[in-house]
């Protein structure tokens, strides 16, 4: 990975204690690039800023139509929730209504993420499940489909016919050959692009609308599902539901692991992928807010984008010793 440019500062006190270099893309509706940092040919795993691709052959195939798959399901495949009560409720209702269970799941199991619920469950004596997996749903969605094709219970092996079916929708929306995959932390392939790939992928998605053909139809409705669903997508004190909810027009925006950040812009046809180099979240949460900031997409002064924007850094006293902002400039204020 080279060519990542400064992206995100730590400050502590009057001094920069440290940088968060990396790439960010912006392409409009033909794919081309609209504005860059870094290296736009730099090849990245996206991880889950691609569940939304992963989720297409689930429309696309007819499965969702097939088992009733609503909105708020086509949210919840799209997402990386936070394992609370609400998640872990629908996904069990979604697997029972296909006659299946948490053991069907090859997910892996996982703490809940939500602070409360995690608590209650030691208190309790009870031991996560697969459901409190923050990609369940995306595994529900590949369950479905495994259910509609008829395919094996193995449906994360790279050669099953979903992910062969996730490969080929990859490398429609990307415009490109992958170069390969690498297993992600819930054991589906990740398919790997280019920072501009992701971007053009994302394009594609937000100019969903302008087309009619059965891809486009069904990436605008999983955009249509994110933004109708943002508390599904992710979960409360995440970044993904409180900009889209903060957000000044349209928005669906996806993070993943390692630093990956992707954004929807339906109503411009634009599409944006980032990558923090050294795969800090909070750099990348800081990142895409400042990029959709400079864009007029989210408003710098609005509580709940300054706290992705610019958090402040707290000692154990709770005594605030710095800020984490994005570099000069990147929010396009002077």
């Amino acid at each position: 990975m080279c060519a990542a440019e400064a992206l995100v500062e730590i400050h502590r006190g009057p001094f920069l204690e440290s940088q968060h270099m990396g790439h960010a893309v912006i392409c409009d509706s033909t794919g081309g690039i609209i504005e860059a940092w870094g290296d736009p040919e730099t090849i990245v795993l996206p991880r889950s800023s691609a569940k939304m691709i992963q989720a297409l052959p689930l429309v696309m195939s007819g499965a969702a139509q097939a088992y009733g798959i609503g909105p708020d399901r086509l949210a919840l495949a799209c997402a990386s929730h936070q394992g609370a009560p609400l998640h872990v409720q629908a996904v069990n209702t979604w697997l029972a209504d296909l006659g299946l269970g948490d053991g069907d799941l090859i997910c892996g199991t996982e703490a809940s993420r939500d602070k409360e619920l995690r608590f209650q469950m030691i208190r309790d004596g009870e031991t996560p499940c697969r459901v409190h997996n923050n990609c369940s749903g995306k595994h529900s969605g590949f369950l479905t489909l495994t259910k509609h094709l008829g395919a094996g219970a193995n449906y994360v092996d790279p050669s099953h016919p979903v992910q062969v079916s996730v490969r080929d929708a990859f490398e429609d929306v990307t415009q490109m050959e992958s170069p390969g995959f690498g297993i992600d932390g819930c054991s589906a392939p990740n398919f790997a692009t280019t920072m501009h790939g992701m971007a053009r992928a994302m394009a594609f998605f937000a100019s969903a609308g302008q087309r009619n053909d059965a891809m486009s139809n069904a990436a605008g409705q999983l955009v249509e599902a994110m933004m109708a669903f943002p508390e599904l997508v992710a979960g409360e004190t995440r970044a993904c539901t409180h900009l889209m909810r903060a957000a000044q027009e349209p928005l669906a925006i996806k993070t993943g692991a390692e630093g990956y950040f992707v954004a929807i812009l339906p109503k411009r046809g634009i599409g944006i992928s980032l990558k923090i180099a050294d795969g800090a979240t909070r750099a990348s949460n800081c990142a895409i807010a400042a990029i959709l900031v400079r864009l007029g997409v989210l408003d710098a002064a609005n509580p709940e984008v300054k706290r992705f924007l610019n958090p402040p850094v707290k000692n154990w006293d709770g005594l605030v010793t710095g800020e984490i902002r994005p570099v000069a400039g990147l929010t396009g204020a002077a």
